[in-house]
């Protein structure tokens, strides 16, 4: 029962959990330290070392300040030098041939981190599969375009430097996944969120797309934060630049991390964007998509009953008949009749309901739809997933805790007094069905579950297993999960304590956004 194996750089010392009968690697290096003349540069190959590298605790997280409610991390401190992973294996053995699952988190590119308990690949191996998650740079250190950065590159463009980092980590399970048990042959990409948004951009970029036999989206297609032209990009850093009172790149490299960290306070996801690069996206990644020029694999993909709540249209408005026609109006105009038959909103319940799913829908499950869409008109196989149970109530210890932003809580009451504080939910929140996907509901201390928690969990996650193994989510003691194609591509599975496919109900919604958003 040996705990080292040999990768290409060198040797790795994990440790078995007896209780799980699982091999853990955490903190393994797979590209160099993005640090000094490699900050905003793509990864570098990491150099080998001699003897035997500890591979017991997880690397540092990426830089980034503490945004979301619901994030914890076992990671060792919070570093520029980040780009590390972490493996689970029931066999690291080179025959194994296991299929493999490589998870990228969420946290709208700005926070997250591989090591948070949520994301643990404990229980995915225990089904016999090699479960890796792994670390990318966020926010200004992984999303920077710049026009001296772009000088220097040899194909002309900066940025997607986080993009750049899952790429490469792709590549190091392709030359070492075998160590652990692994099949190079049977890697399925999955993630949540911008996780989500980010296996929809490996699907379509020429530098991933054959790196891997099977897709997972939770919750996140990358129409939500479209990839920018790289002359706007270029605009937005050099107005960061001028922020940070760096008048070259040369300053910009020699400022601490902490001090450009801080000064993205504030800064929301879309003032971090990727880039249409010419490399890791050539074109327009949305138009090459719907032209069926992504990855040829099967997708599993879809999202949350309550993605966003209605408190995203309204902030501190009431929720009335007429301040919902009055948003409705500001946000679309001469079509605002029309949303307003799509989304009714003749008194509060109704108007709390109605903008709780447009918001939603603008939010990213319009543009979930749209991949799933597109990919299954190219002739791939695709399943639709809609989740609907709701969270259970908290533990009595956290009885004095409120809802916070993306399914967080906020436990210090100073600290709600600034807080986004939500509305109580209805349905499946955002970023709610990591847990029971992944098989953690017991990593979250927060919430009291129950049998019919438990119950969920154990459905999803045969479906996530069975689809990693074969690129099919159905298997036996599961419900009927049928796919889509051209005369069933509005059914979807809906995950709750009674599962069953539901022939999708709001099929005029999204093409409308479709047709909105694309005009």
């Amino acid at each position: 029962m040996t705990t080292i194996v040999q990768t290409a750089q060198g040797k790795l010392q994990g440790m078995f959990e007896a209780d799980t009968a699982v091999y853990q690697f955490k903190g393994i290096p797979f590209a160099a330290p993005p640090v000094g003349e490699l900050r905003w540069q793509a990864p570098q190959p990491m150099a080998a070392w001699d003897g035997i590298r500890q591979a017991t605790d997880f690397g540092p997280r990426a830089m980034q300040l503490p945004v979301f409610g619901d994030m914890n991390f076992r990671s060792n401190g919070m570093s520029e030098d980040c780009l590390y992973l972490n493996v689970w294996t029931p066999d690291p053995s080179a025959h194994s041939q296991l299929p493999v699952l490589v998870y990228f988190y969420g946290g709208g590119f700005i926070a997250g981190d591989g090591s948070e308990p949520r994301y643990d690949g404990t229980q995915m191996a225990r089904k016999g599969i090699v479960a890796v998650t792994v670390n990318y740079r966020l926010n200004i250190f992984g999303f920077f375009s710049h026009p001296e950065l772009s000088a220097a590159a040899s194909h002309h463009a900066s940025g997607n430097y986080g993009f750049l980092d899952q790429n490469a980590a792709l590549l190091w399970v392709r030359d070492n996944i075998a160590a652990f048990g692994g099949d190079p042959n049977r890697v399925t990409i999955a993630g949540e969120s911008a996780g989500s948004m980010s296996v929809n951009a490996h699907m379509v970029s020429p530098l991933s797309k054959e790196l891997f036999a099977g897709a997972i989206g939770a919750s996140g297609g990358l129409g939500t934060l479209s990839p920018r032209p790289l002359a706007e990009a270029e605009q937005i850093g050099q107005a960061f630049a001028k922020k940070v009172k760096a008048q070259s790149l040369a300053q910009l490299r020699a400022l601490p991390a902490q001090k450009l960290l801080e000064a993205t306070e504030g800064m929301a996801p879309p003032e971090f964007p990727s880039v249409i690069d010419g490399a890791f996206f050539p074109d327009a990644p949305l138009e090459a998509l719907a032209a069926g020029k992504g990855a040829q694999v099967p997708l599993m993909v879809g999202w949350n009953s309550e993605e966003m709540p209605y408190l995203a249209l309204f902030g501190n408005q009431p929720p009335t008949p007429e301040n919902y026609a009055a948003i409705v109006q500001e946000l679309y105009g001469d079509q605002a009749d029309q949303i307003l038959k799509l989304y009714p909103g003749t008194t509060q319940e109704e108007v709390e309901q109605s903008a709780t799913d447009l918001a939603g829908d603008r939010f990213l499950v319009y543009s979930t739809w749209k991949w799933a869409e597109d990919h299954q008109q190219s002739g791939n196989p695709v399943y639709r997933y809609y989740y609907a149970h709701p969270r259970p109530p908290m533990v009595p210890e956290m009885a004095n805790a409120i809802a916070g932003l993306a399914g967080g809580i906020i436990e210090d009451a100073a600290a709600a007094e600034e807080a986004i504080i939500m509305p109580p939910a209805k349905g499946a929140v955002h970023s709610a069905d990591i847990e029971y996907a992944m098989g953690n509901l017991a990593t979250n201390k927060v919430y009291a579950w129950t049998a019919e928690d438990k119950q969920v969990s154990a459905l999803m996650q045969g479906y996530y297993a069975n689809f990693v193994k074969t690129g099919n989510p159905n298997g036996p003691g599961l419900p009927e999960w049928p796919r889509m194609d051209a005369s069933t591509k509005m059914q979807a599975m809906v995950w709750d304590v009674e599962p069953h496919v539901m022939v999708e109900p709001h099929r005029a919604r999204y093409t409308f956004h479709d047709e909105f958003f694309n005009k």
